[in-house]
């Protein structure tokens, strides 16, 4: 069957995808048509049901429906996660008060630091814009997301706090959930089963065959060297990528009540596909 599937031009999600995509791991149930947008537009088309499986922020599920979670794909900082970055004279104590750029509305970098530091003016801004931004001064903090989050000091800012830091103090160790794969709950459960398995398949392809896929990603790399690409990569793609496991699920179900009982979302319903076999 043909089936789109929407991922970012990101290195990580495209290591996730090198075995898929590059024809390492073939499918005989598959005819894959790959659709490349950045997170947030991939957020929005999901509000939608643009497409039958696509990567989205796990904030994004508060407002999204008809799909399932994929076990997966998942994109899960272990003690680590998005950060803020400002300049060197910047006083952590101003933060709330402060003009802070975001990746996006619908991002779930954003949620993490309203559930840190409460709600707070921002300035939404393309995620590759945010260190210029603030080593510039148009903001007096950014929101830095994905190769950013080791490449910022290139800037001649600095990080002032990691909300993955505190996401893994506050619920005593659980992976910081950022990004998901999701498939529209309308395809039949052997569908959903089959593809999950397809995709944990063509991520650990990646992982078996590292150097290679870095390179595969490396299309995707923003001008960044290969050695930092790996780093971004291995940071991202790691074994609750393979399958989100228990923890993940109760990472996922935890941030969704922690921003309900903080009036950040309304009333959700999560989906979660069956583990896999």
């Amino acid at each position: 069957m043909k089936i789109t599937v929407g991922h970012t031009p990101d290195a990580d999600d495209a290591f996730m995808f090198y075995g898929m995509l590059s024809g390492k791991i073939p499918s005989t149930h598959f005819d894959v048509i790959e659709v490349i947008d950045d997170i947030e537009s991939l957020n929005r088309r999901a509000r939608i049901g643009d497409l039958d499986v696509t990567a989205v922020s796990v904030h994004a599920c508060a407002s999204i429906s008809g799909y399932t979670i994929l076990r997966s794909g998942g994109s899960f900082g272990l003690g680590y996660g998005p950060i803020v970055v400002a300049q060197d004279n910047f006083d952590i104590n101003d933060l709330p008060d402060s003009k802070i750029a975001i990746p996006g509305r619908m991002t779930s970098a954003y949620l993490l630091l309203q559930l840190m530091i409460g709600r707070f003016d921002y300035v939404e801004m393309d995620f590759t814009k945010i260190p210029a931004a603030v080593k510039d001064g148009i903001v007096d903090a950014g929101l830095v997301i994905h190769e950013g989050q080791i490449s910022y000091a290139q800037h001649d800012i600095i990080k002032v706090l990691d909300t993955g830091e505190w996401w893994s103090k506050e619920t005593g160790g659980l992976p910081v959930p950022l990004g998901i794969n999701v498939i529209k709950t309308s395809l039949d459960y052997d569908t959903i089963r089959r593809f999950d398995r397809y995709f944990q398949e063509s991520i650990k392809c990646g992982l078996a065959n590292s150097q290679e896929a870095v390179k595969f990603a490396m299309k995707y790399g923003r001008g960044n060297t290969s050695e930092l690409i790996d780093k971004f990569v291995k940071m991202y793609v790691n074994p609750v990528t393979v399958d989100m496991g228990d923890d993940g699920e109760k990472a996922i179900r935890r941030m969704f009540q922690m921003a309900k009982d903080a009036d950040l979302v309304s009333e959700f319903d999560l989906e979660i596909a069956p583990h896999i076999d």
